[in-house]
């Protein structure tokens, strides 16, 4: 029996679902957490089936939570999509259900679950959602497609990063040929305040890029206070380096308490999930985050950066 139809199956024999995702939700994150969900409710009208995790302010427009007591937890299914390991998990009472099922496109450097839909190949989990509901004759209802197109365009960068495949265009076509408007998901996706604007600003302004293509720059929380940006609302900047030709990888430290930083990595080319993972994090060959402590550990990590650009391109 596969995988695929295998969670089908743990599905069918639970009254009630929560699908969680990571925190700090992206596009994917939504759009596989409340595709899957919209496709589960039109396929088992009988079910419960909510969705969990923290609110984000800027993507309230793609979807919102369900409130869940600790109760609902009490004999319930539990999958969790795009999230390569547990302590990422937005709300740790997916602990609580009675399965967990992991859906996701990361490395699976975590296994934890009781069935794992792992697909590293695969553009983004929204992906993997349609492939698996397709994979078992569900409908895709323009809502549910809506919500794995909005997934898509975003892990991909706008079809821009290399794990976008033939595979990924042709379950994009799938997903438009339903009733809603595409343009402007992808214009929505596009915009930005004008707090954000001046960050890019910011961004462009300091940023430093190292002889070997490897490029930092550090967003301080003052900096933040100063344009009225929360820690997410950064966010919209990571992708901007690359935009630079003699940009080859970067790395993006955020402040998000004193001396705590979230850390942003991006490639054109040379793999950084190894280095994420030395510092408390992971992620996929060329998009990963970690966490930094202090100004000598961000010092750190633009030094191994640097050395691994170089390091690639001797090879």
């Amino acid at each position: 029996m596969s995988i695929e139809k295998d969670i089908y199956e743990t599905v069918e024999q639970y009254d009630t679902i929560i699908i969680h995702r990571h925190q700090r939700p992206d596009p994917d994150a939504l759009g596989s957490q409340v595709g899957l969900a919209t496709i589960l409710k039109a396929a088992f009208p009988a079910k419960q089936i909510y969705c969990v995790g923290e609110e984000v302010p800027g993507l309230k427009w793609v979807a919102q939570m369900d409130q869940v007591p600790d109760t609902a937890y009490t004999g319930a299914l539990v999958i969790v999509t795009d999230t390569a390991n547990a302590p990422r998990i937005s709300d740790d009472r997916y602990a609580k259900g009675v399965k967990v099922i992991k859906i996701d496109h990361h490395p699976n450097d975590e296994p934890y679950g009781d069935l794992q839909l792992v697909r590293p190949t695969a553009s983004s989990s929204s992906e993997l959602v349609y492939d698996w509901a397709t994979a078992n004759g569900l409908t895709v209802s323009t809502a549910a497609a809506r919500l794995l197109y909005i997934g898509i365009v975003g892990d991909t960068g706008r079809f821009m990063y290399d794990a976008t495949t033939s595979h990924t265009f042709a379950v994009t076509a799938a997903l438009t040929a339903t009733d809603f408007k595409p343009a402007l998901i992808n214009q929505k996706l596009d915009s930005m305040s004008a707090a954000q604007a001046k960050l890019y600003a910011y961004v462009l302004g300091n940023l430093t890029v190292l002889p070997s293509g490897a490029a930092h720059v550090l967003i301080s929380a003052a900096t933040l206070k100063a344009l009225g940006l929360t820690v997410p609302e950064a966010s919209s900047i990571v992708s901007l380096p690359g935009k630079l030709a003699e940009v080859v990888a970067w790395v993006i430290f955020v402040e998000q308490a004193p001396a705590d930083y979230r850390v942003h990595f991006r490639s054109k080319g040379p793999v950084i999930n190894g280095l994420a993972q030395q510092h408390d994090g992971g992620g996929h060959p060329l998009a990963s985050g970690a966490h930094a402590v202090g100004t000598a550990e961000t010092e750190t990590i633009v030094h191994e950066l640097d050395a691994l650009v170089q390091t690639a391109e001797a090879d």
